[in-house]
């Protein structure tokens, strides 16, 4: 159950707003409009995946903005700032047909996404670590909130709208959003909480202990490599699923992404606090490579629902798994280093993918899934307590 503490509910709800506004619609609502902007606008596949590299290289600076300059995910100004210009860049989608400007507009998305998330994880930490790490299993479920949100509204837009309607969606979505999340309080002391021994970029109140940097830097590189092989089905799976299936399905598989993501972090926190966290990391990434497989080896609607619940119930818990644990490690800005990580991943994914879609989708989702796959080795070399339970 949810902590039940006033303030936790201050952070729960806004924060829950800003990863779905953030990450939710402005980053992966771009995965159910990109074949409605294939088949209406003459987006190629190759340009597709040019727009999602330029908005990973934008998450990409965005965390390298976090890391040189951490005041700035503890800034109450740049976190709504980061709110108002994912929005913009969402309505700036549908405002042209250009593509440079939705390069641009990609790339101002991914920076926004990077500061509002890393500002949010922090948040999490700092006022949700102690005892409340279920409760911080929901705010990063607001992520699979906004999945589910985006794919919702593409599924509904999809016959009677066009691709530009469906950003225009999208836009209007994330600006109710953003006035929920408007009121969290970023870089505000939470109350009578102790005061953390060695302050970390994810905000944990813990110290580093002998020898966690070796575990560190395991968690890093297979982190970089979940990065580079779960955006690959992140930027491809609707658009491979509706390549053998109806369009609807396609659309209605990303829904159900989201809508397995959204309970997901919670339950993982509960997983991390029976088993060693480094355990479950290493299943949940052997579980979504195996979800990736199966489109990309079977055809039909029911493979297709089975991989978004397979693909949105293991990549955000592995997400707020590989950024709790960081934490835990007590290695200072271990949240900016390891969004850092995951964003040159996510850049050497799709290029990687993109000389292979001239042969369909399924080729690009076997390589992701061989990357995840990889993944799940360095975690043999985390050494991690249990989650703490409260």
């Amino acid at each position: 159950m949810l902590q039940k503490t006033p303030w936790v509910w201050a952070v729960v709800v806004p924060g829950a707003a800003a990863m779905a506004l953030a990450m939710g619609v402005g980053r992966f609502g771009f995965t159910p409009i990109l074949p409605l902007m294939q088949d209406q606008a003459g987006l190629a596949p190759a340009q597709g995946a040019q727009l999602a590299t330029v908005n990973y290289l934008g998450y990409l600076l965005g965390a390298v903005l976090a890391l040189v300059r951490p005041a700035v995910t503890s800034s109450v100004l740049a976190f709504r700032v980061g709110l108002v210009v994912q929005t913009a860049s969402l309505a700036a989608m549908a405002a042209t047909t250009s593509v440079p400007a939705w390069a641009l507009a990609r790339l101002c998305s991914g920076v926004a996404s990077a500061v509002v998330f890393i500002a949010v994880a922090g948040v999490v930490a700092a006022r949700l670590s102690h005892g409340g790490a279920r409760s911080g299993g929901w705010v990063y479920g607001g992520i699979g909130a906004g999945i589910a949100l985006s794919g919702a509204l593409v599924l509904a837009l999809e016959r009677a709208g066009t691709w530009n309607t469906a950003w225009w969606a999208c836009a209007g979505a994330a600006a109710v959003l953003g006035a929920v999340a408007w009121v969290l309080p970023v870089g505000r002391a939470p109350g009578p909480v102790p005061a953390p021994a060695s302050r970390t970029g994810f905000g944990s109140p813990v110290r580093a202990r002998p020898g966690v940097r070796r575990s560190f830097v395991a968690l890093v590189v297979s982190y970089l490599l979940e990065g580079a092989g779960y955006i690959i089905a992140g930027t491809f799976l609707v658009a491979a699923i509706r390549a053998t299936s109806p369009g609807w399905i396609g659309s209605s598989a990303w829904v159900v992404v989201g809508l397995a993501a959204l309970p997901s972090s919670a339950l993982y926190a509960r997983l991390a606090s029976s088993f060693l966290p480094a355990t479950v990391l290493r299943t949940a990434l052997l579980v979504q490579a195996v979800g990736m497989l199966l489109p990309a080896v079977f055809s039909g609607s029911g493979v297709a629902l089975l991989a978004g619940i397979v693909f949105g119930g293991t990549f955000l818990g592995i997400v707020s798994l590989g950024m709790g644990t960081g934490a835990r490690m007590g290695i200072p800005r271990s949240a900016a280093i390891l969004t850092i990580a995951f964003s040159i991943g996510q850049i050497l994914g799709p290029l990687a993918a993109a000389p292979l879609l001239g042969g369909g989708y399924a080729p690009a989702l076997v390589l992701g899934a061989v990357i995840v796959t990889l993944a799940a080795v360095p975690t043999l070399l985390i050494r991690t307590d249990r989650h703490p339970t409260g």
